[in-house]
């Protein structure tokens, strides 16, 4: 599965204010990489998955059918997630804004977002409990309603990369600035 993703170079170019050559497909990507926390988790969850798949196949082979069914499924539903925890963040198109979540997604229409800024406030660290003061990128709808953040600077793509943060912030304001 590829994850269509932009270059620190490339995003520059939408912070800049010059015309985004993307906005008027309909194709969705990811204004910025994963991070490093991301990457790393699926990385390890995927090595699991390695581990599972190999100990399915000695255990078919000493013929326990059922067992090596049960750790092949064990080892798929690990791939699963991990798919799943590499498409979770913001998706950018022509249609509109795209927050994936872990098991939610919500798409909003260009046409019904009302404000993208970037706030101080109380954020998340890597989405435990935990919070602590830093930035996130807000987007209301029209008629007032918000969406949980977008992005943050303490989040498992940007922990530790407050420029990679900043320049993926300003590549969303800037597709909504041009697209709204």
């Amino acid at each position: 599965m590829s994850l269509p993703n932009r270059s620190a170079t490339a995003t520059d170019e939408y912070a800049t204010g010059r015309a985004l050559p993307h906005a008027a497909q309909d194709r969705w990507m990811r204004p910025y990489r994963p991070g490093p926390w991301r990457v790393g988790t699926a990385a390890l969850a995927l090595m699991l998955a390695a581990y599972l798949l190999f100990a399915a196949l000695i255990m078919g082979l000493a013929g326990g059918r059922s067992g090596a069914v049960t750790v092949l499924l064990a080892a798929l539903a690990v791939i699963a997630a991990t798919l799943r925890l590499l498409r979770t963040g913001v998706w950018l198109s022509g249609k509109g804004v795209r927050q994936v979540g872990y098991f939610s997604t919500v798409t909003l229409p260009w046409g019904r977002v009302g404000t993208v800024r970037t706030a101080q406030q109380p954020v998340k660290v890597l989405g435990l409990p935990r919070t602590v003061q830093g930035q996130a990128l807000l987007v209301s709808r029209r008629g007032g309603a918000a969406l949980r953040p977008l992005l943050t600077d303490h989040n498992a793509d940007f922990l530790g990369r407050i420029e990679a943060f900043d320049i993926a912030a300003d590549a969303i304001e800037s597709w909504a600035a041009e697209l709204r």
